[in-house]
């Protein structure tokens, strides 16, 4: 039977670094078969979960399926990608495979990484060239070997650093397959301007004239940049970020829908119904009965 959460499990991720970094190489065989014990960040398949921190994982070899965000992905080999706190996620199944994984928290992550990080999630996975893959593995590697001094008096510092250093080499690899922010267009900087803002206010903020008086801008000219930029409005960004955010709680806690309607900011239960079945296709209740079967 499926636990009962009022909200999204958090993994705490348990390590023996101080409980803030973690850096390590797994093996795990075929996860469906597992014991459903916590396999260092491949849990057991019908828990999903976000973690307590940014992860990292690294496909040495054998193939993972993994689904972010009600998206469904399969890893091959030679393959990383980044996990953000908030995405939730579960491994479907995991065939094999051999995986170098690092985690940091927002305390001791670079603020700069930080930032960068924020512009690139959601991240795909990214497949790695065989000298970037190498790099990867071979600093994953030493990094293990220092994560064992802990009698080093600089021991946390060397953790942190290492950690950090591979976090670079993952936002080096992403911002290498996007556009550079020097050779973004005035719509294209106002429309990642509005993203991030959207990212921290969608819960408060409904309406594209409270974004753009954030940004200085009027609406109308706020409206231009994102739809020519995504070929969408703000209201659809909004509404998109919004109906996310439901449909994790709707498959992964057991609030009601009154009450999850009432913690992303809609006091008028009626209308948000309405919105979620009008981006859906379906009702929340349907939504919940589709994804619990």
């Amino acid at each position: 039977m499926r636990k009962k959460n009022k909200s999204i499990p958090v993994n705490i991720m348990v390590d023996n670094f101080g409980g803030d970094i973690s850096i390590e190489k797994i093996a795990v065989s075929d996860l469906i078969s597992s014991d459903k014990t916590d396999l260092n960040g491949f849990e057991e398949a019908e828990q999903s979960h976000r973690h307590d921190r940014h992860s990292f994982f690294l496909l040495e070899s054998g193939t993972v399926h993994i689904e972010i965000d009600f998206e469904k992905y399969k890893i091959k080999p030679s393959s990383v990608i980044y996990i953000h706190p908030d995405q939730v996620h579960h491994t479907v199944v995991s065939e094999n495979a051999i995986v170098s994984s690092w985690a940091i928290n927002n305390e001791n992550l670079n603020p700069e990484y930080l930032k960068l990080l924020e512009d690139i999630t959601p991240a795909k996975p990214l497949v790695l060239e065989d000298e970037t893959f190498s790099i990867f593995s071979e600093a994953v590697s030493l990094f293990i070997k220092f994560s064992e001094r802990k009698n080093d008096k600089l021991y946390h510092s060397l953790l942190k650093d290492s950690c950090n250093a591979l976090v670079a080499l993952v936002i080096s690899q992403y911002l290498e397959q996007s556009k550079s922010t020097d050779k973004l267009s005035r719509f294209e900087i106002i429309t990642k301007a509005f993203r991030e803002i959207l990212e921290r206010h969608y819960t408060t903020a409904k309406r594209p004239a409270e974004y753009a008086q954030k940004l200085n801008i009027s609406t109308p000219y706020l409206n231009e940049c994102v739809k020519n930029t995504t070929g969408y409005s703000v209201s659809h960004h909004i509404q998109q970020r919004v109906i996310l955010e439901a449909k994790r709680l709707l498959h992964y806690s057991d609030q009601s829908v009154k009450e999850i309607a009432t913690e992303l900011g809609y006091d008028d239960y009626p209308y948000f119904s309405r919105l979620f079945t009008k981006v859906t296709g379906m009702t929340a209740l349907a939504f919940r009965n589709k994804n619990h079967d």
